[in-house]
């Protein structure tokens, strides 16, 4: 098949991107099981060239070319930072630290048990397929980096699915919240730790306090301003922190996050807020989901990732819902509360994403490992509404008391 014109190519793109998850999901009514973002992240992963392009390598190389691959991953990186901020507003540190002692023991219990069975298990993987490590990474880097991705749960996709199951906004909703936004620092803290450069050790602390410095003068400003300029100001801030982290040898990732945590919900109009987030997920969110599905790989051999990826899950679930029953026992929860939290905490799609993208653009990890987070992401997030929709309403009942 003859190359598009790139205009074509690229419009051509956008066009199946956009339109044919939206048909699946409506089609297919996913909702129950899979919510449009979900769908868009496995359209992602099906356009790419582990499966698209092996079935129909001339028109996949025919739109999917480089200049075309190009201006999407502009739209995408461009995307991702505005997302990772305002994912940063939305967490509310003042509700993690409200009841803190039982925040501190299941966010705890939450993560250690997924991270420590996630990084025995990419050791041993290693053992096994020596190829799933990056080019730049130490072992230990490696590790950790697997090890927390088995630990993550992401935040705005977590409050997707409870909103859809109807306990956002009860009690038992509130409290996964805190765990997750507790998780949510923790998660950062670790893979700023993993990017450490020692040769650009001095840099990355520089930013670091740089960023202390300015971030009090920056919502001082933030409190003084009108919505509008509020707004303006805040994106200025947001590109300013993405360069300087990128530019300090942290990923720009980490740098649009902070810029965002340091910003407070509440300081913008809420349905502002939620526009420009709802806008964010159906205009641009769609294209990083693609530009993801662009880099998945098999080259190890398809047996091999999807190996890989079972094996990935089944350590994140085990530990996710070991380390939230321990600390159920101890904190001396009602029947039937493990279960679901636990199950609400596996939610990871979006965030694992972007942590496997880090991971992938720093070298820690290989193309074979990072087709294997995604797909571990995908299947983790898909079982949650199942998992819990039929015990949450008859939780949350017992936590009111009916």
């Amino acid at each position: 098949m003859d190359l598009l014109d790139a205009k074509t190519a690229y419009l051509l793109a956008l066009l199946l991107i956009f339109a044919l998850p939206w048909l699946a999901w409506r089609l297919f009514r996913t909702d129950d099981v899979a919510p449009l973002p979900v769908v868009q992240i496995v359209a992602g992963i099906l356009f790419g060239p582990a499966i698209a392009g092996a079935l129909l390598p001339a028109a996949h190389d025919a739109v999917f070319q480089p200049a075309v691959i190009a201006n999407l991953n502009g739209i995408a990186f461009w995307a991702v930072i505005v997302f990772l901020w305002l994912a940063g507003i939305e967490l509310d540190l003042k509700k993690a630290w409200s009841g803190r002692r039982e925040t501190a023991v299941t966010a705890g219990f939450a993560l250690a048990m997924p991270l420590a069975m996630g990084a025995a298990t990419a050791h041993l993987l290693l053992q096994w397929q020596p190829g799933l490590i990056g080019p730049k990474a130490e072992e230990w880097q490696f590790v950790a980096g697997v090890g927390m991705g088995c630990a993550v749960t992401a935040l705005p996709i977590l409050m997707l699915l409870m909103e859809k199951i109807g306990i956002l906004r009860t009690a038992l909703g509130q409290r996964v919240l805190r765990y997750a936004s507790l998780d949510d620092i923790a998660i950062w803290v670790v893979l700023a730790l993993i990017l450490v450069d020692t040769d650009r050790l001095l840099h990355q602390a520089g930013f670091l306090v740089g960023f202390a410095v300015l971030a009090p003068w920056v919502r001082k400003g933030l409190r003084a301003l009108g919505d509008t300029d509020r707004w303006a100001l805040g994106l200025v801030w947001l590109l300013a922190c993405a360069l300087a982290s990128d530019a300090a040898g942290l990923h720009f990732m980490v740098g649009a996050f902070l810029a965002g945590v340091i910003i407070d919900r509440q300081w913008f109009k809420e349905e502002h807020y939620d526009l420009v987030r709802h806008h964010v997920l159906l205009l641009m969110m769609p294209v990083f989901f693609l530009s993801t599905g662009l880099r998945t790989e098999w080259d190890a051999g398809g047996a091999t990732v999807f190996i890989v990826a079972a094996v990935l899950l089944a350590a994140s679930v085990s530990g996710k819902l070991l380390g939230v029953r321990i600390a159920g026992r101890l904190l001396g929860w009602k029947p039937g509360e493990a279960h679901v939290i636990g199950w609400l905490l596996q939610t990871k799609a979006l965030i694992e994403i972007i942590f496997a993208t880090i991971l992938l653009d720093k070298g820690v990890i290989s193309a074979d490992m990072f087709t294997a987070l995604l797909l571990m992401a995908v299947s983790s997030t898909v079982l949650t509404i199942p998992m819990v929709r039929k015990r949450a309403a008859a939780v949350v009942a017992s936590a009111n008391g009916d």
